[in-house]
């Protein structure tokens, strides 16, 4: 879902100086990149070419061997790697370009805890399939939960889960408990068992909500809990 993929990224990636350098003055050259960078996407790229802001997190410097430069880099989704190495390269005088690249992080999703290869996929489902064996498969497959570790909750009541699986807007009497956030905000919905219903926009912001007895509090965009999963208490 657009969720995850809009959410922050960390990136283990090898970059090549065109020259010789030194090792402070590469140090002092990748500090100037923490914060707001402005990049143009690179002519091969799936977007419009034009300049746009974007937010490096972090960027760490983990061993070099001779021009070749191993970086750890956390930033904003959208953040092109291979012009990152470019603008490097042009601060220090030489040019440098990506050699290699691999995403180490998605959002709530890392390399050493929950990400697998496609190789992997494909042999826990062969497993499955042929050899009537799903323990790989349960190791690969995780709860869609896991999609909104770093987003804002409420709680619903069950008297209030069927009508969001039909598109209806979740009121004020229907929140069990929440979490803070803004108006505005995408928040996920769960129903008392941690089940998750939709991701919606906040129409109030939390402290709203918990000063209102009544009113619209947040709008579905996403619905992914089945239609009747929970009895209906409203009626058409």
């Amino acid at each position: 879902m657009t969720y995850v993929t809009k959410s922050g990224k960390e990136y283990v990636c090898v970059m090549q100086v065109h020259c010789d350098f030194q090792l402070e003055e590469l140090k002092k050259v990748l500090s100037q990149f923490v914060g707001t960078v402005y990049q143009k996407p690179p002519v091969r790229s799936s977007v419009k070419r034009r300049i746009r802001k974007r937010r490096i997190h972090d960027l760490e410097l983990l061993e070099t061997s001779g021009r070749l430069v191993l970086l750890r880099i956390s930033s904003e989704p959208g953040t092109y790697m291979r012009k990152l190495c470019h603008d490097v390269g042009v601060i220090l005088g030489c040019g440098a370009h990506m050699r290699e690249l691999r995403r180490t992080r998605s959002g709530p999703f890392t390399e050493n805890a929950n990400l697998v290869t496609l190789h992997e996929l494909s042999e826990a489902v062969y497993l499955w399939k042929n050899c009537k064996d799903g323990t790989e498969l349960e190791k690969v497959v995780m709860p869609m939960e896991l999609a909104t570790c770093g987003m804002p909750k409420v709680l619903v009541s069950d008297g209030a889960v069927n009508a969001i699986t039909y598109g209806s807007t979740l009121n004020v009497p229907g929140i069990v408990a929440l979490q803070k956030f803004k108006k505005g905000d995408n928040v996920a919905m769960l129903t008392l068992k941690g089940e998750l219903i939709a991701i919606g926009q906040a129409l109030m912001s939390s402290e709203e909500i918990l000063k209102s007895k009544r009113g619209q509090a947040v709008q579905p965009r996403r619905v992914l809990l089945a239609r009747d999963v929970y009895p209906r208490s409203w009626t058409q």
